[in-house]
């Protein structure tokens, strides 16, 4: 793993200018039944970040997304699935949007609201994926309506 987020690192500083920072995040595998529920329950943090992926609706169906991976700023741990594997592009491609949050907080960004948070984490999702002739809407069925309700402070939709 240690080898995997050093590449990681190097990929996102080199394509989106992220600080090639090489302290690493804690990883911890959890449920991702687990993960939704602390998150709505309130339990997290204010400053957590989430990949989610689209779940047995269209990719605009906010509401149906199923949490598959969270960065906690304050712990600096990466929640993976606990069945995440890492052996396809779309399993790594959630890795890759969750360092770009670990990147974010090392280097102390700032934005206007958490979910400005989540558009550099989507475009290097995205662009990590075409690598491999993949998409977030072929992967996650997120589509750009659904990118732009998580990715804009007008639109975001309190926990």
């Amino acid at each position: 793993m240690d080898a995997l987020l050093t590449a990681i690192v190097v990929w996102l500083s080199t394509n989106f200018g992220l600080p090639m920072d090489f302290e690493q995040p804690h990883i911890e595998r959890v449920a991702s039944v687990e993960m939704a529920t602390l998150r709505h329950r309130g339990l997290w943090p204010s400053r957590q970040r989430e990949a989610a992926v689209i779940s047995g609706s269209t990719g605009s169906d906010v509401a149906a997304r199923e949490v598959v991976a969270v960065y906690n700023d304050e712990t600096a741990t990466i929640y993976l699935a606990s069945d995440w594997q890492g052996r396809t592009p779309a399993e790594l491609s959630v890795l890759v949007h969750e360092m770009v949050h670990h990147l974010q907080a090392r280097a102390g960004t700032k934005y206007e609201c958490s979910a400005q948070h989540e558009k550099l984490a989507y475009e290097a999702q995205e662009k990590w994926l075409g690598l491999f002739g993949r998409s977030l809407e072929s992967e996650f069925r997120i589509d750009g309506f659904a990118l732009l309700i998580s990715t804009s402070c007008a639109m975001a939709i309190l926990p």
